[in-house]
């Protein structure tokens, strides 16, 4: 009969700790599901912005079969430039010189037997650096008026017409506080509206990703670079989770 006791005793108690034990592990599987009641979302926010800097690089050619008279063309054709520039409003103190080449026509072991007309090409590179982007924009729309005066002068590289300025925003920090506010204020907008039509509260933040600045031509068109464009718009998308209740 002892013996009988105990038994029934153990079996009680092992029934008694599987029932403790299931309630524990449904319990925990019950929060597990609550952890995962969320909702992702994301909020933009946009600025439309101007830019602040423009460089210009302005690439003169000067040839001739005297290398003394190649490089007096290039220098008179930098002095041109520099006229034409001061006649523009663009301030000119900033101005750089760079990459200076000379190319040997004769040197050249692969040369046609035809000797080229002129046996010196003499390039100069003057790199303008602004903080009035208006003026240099206005200013490379009448470029052509240094052909007029006999100025050999490229924008693009390699001596190729093309490019014109580079526009430059270096306000980004300036804008960062308050754009991430606000795309971080459009994302619980889209979180609370997400909520009201599911019937449900929103809880704490799960977790929130800042995202990351772009900075975009305002006119996005195929072939229209953002450098090429004194009018830019800044990008931030925020990514943030939402708990659910």
């Amino acid at each position: 009969m002892a013996t009988l006791d105990r038994t029934l005793l153990s079996a009680a108690v092992i029934a008694l700790g599987l029932t403790i034990g299931g309630f524990a592990v449904g319990n925990g599987f019950a929060r597990a599901r609550s952890a995962d009641r969320y909702v992702t979302v994301k909020g933009v926010a946009e600025r439309e912005v101007r830019a602040n800097l423009a460089i210009w690089p302005l690439r003169v050619v000067g040839a001739d079969n005297d290398l003394t008279a190649a490089n007096a063309k290039v220098a008179k054709n930098l002095a041109g430039v520099r006229e034409f520039l001061v006649r523009h409003g663009v301030d000119t103190t900033q101005v750089q010189l760079a990459e200076f080449t000379v190319h040997d026509a004769y040197a050249n072991e692969y040369a046609p037997e035809r000797q080229p007309a002129n046996r010196y090409i003499v390039r100069q590179t003057m790199l303008v650096r602004s903080n009035q982007p208006d003026k240099v924009l206005a200013a490379s729309q009448q470029v052509s008026e240094l052909a007029a005066i006999g100025v050999v002068v490229s924008s693009g590289g390699n001596g190729e017409m093309g490019g014109g300025p580079t526009f430059v925003f270096s306000g980004l920090n300036q804008l960062k506080p308050a754009m991430i506010a606000d795309a971080t204020a459009r994302a619980r907008e889209a979180a609370a509206q997400f909520a009201r039509d599911s019937d449900t509260e929103l809880a704490g933040i799960r977790q929130a990703n800042q995202g990351v600045f772009e900075i975009l031509a305002r006119d996005q068109a195929p072939g229209i670079s953002e450098e090429s464009q004194i009018a830019k718009t800044v990008r931030v998308v925020s990514t943030i989770d939402y708990y659910l209740r």
